[in-house]
């Protein structure tokens, strides 16, 4: 009888392990970024299958994206992040999306919103490549409240952006 329980937990705890390792997202898909620069012109782009995150804790998003980021902390400090595909666990899944404002086919503005989901300050830093550049630039962002959302919006029409040295206050 005490090898049938043993048997069934085995069972039961590899299958949700299963399970919750299918909500991983290492990777996007291959897409066409076609974003609108003014009236007449649009800036598009072929985006391989990548990465979400280039290296460890360096996040590159593109707009259109919207990604959760199930993380795990140790004390203050953010120890991992993984995007995933569902939000599972809201009590430890940074919530991102960026997006451009487009008013008659053209550019308004391009917008971040960042949720918190902690009982502390989230903070990060931010790297930008806009249209008619060809090198990135530093951005300043605002920290997070906890449990809030921050917005963050630029003029520029940006090609992607980079967020690292995510931190928790």
């Amino acid at each position: 009888m005490l090898k049938i329980k043993i048997l069934s937990l085995l069972i039961i705890s590899l299958f949700s392990n299963f399970c919750f390792g299918q909500n991983e997202k290492e990777y996007r898909e291959e897409f066409t970024l076609k974003i609108p620069v003014d009236s007449i012109q649009f800036y598009q782009q072929e985006v391989p299958k990548s990465k979400y995150f280039v290296k460890e804790g360096v996040l590159q998003i593109f707009p259109g994206e919207n990604l959760y980021v199930e993380t795990e902390i140790s004390g203050n400090k953010i120890t991992s992040m993984k995007v995933v595909k569902e939000n599972l666990n809201p009590a430890k899944t940074i919530e991102i999306k960026f997006s451009q404002t487009v008013e008659g086919r053209k550019h308004e503005q391009m917008v971040l919103e960042v949720k918190n989901p902690f009982d502390k300050e989230l903070n990060y830093d931010a790297m930008m490549f806009i249209v008619g550049h060809d090198n990135w630039m530093k951005t300043s962002i605002i920290p997070i409240k906890p449990k809030l959302m921050n917005f963050e919006m630029w003029n520029d029409v940006i090609i992607t952006l980079v967020l690292n040295n995510w931190r928790i206050k």
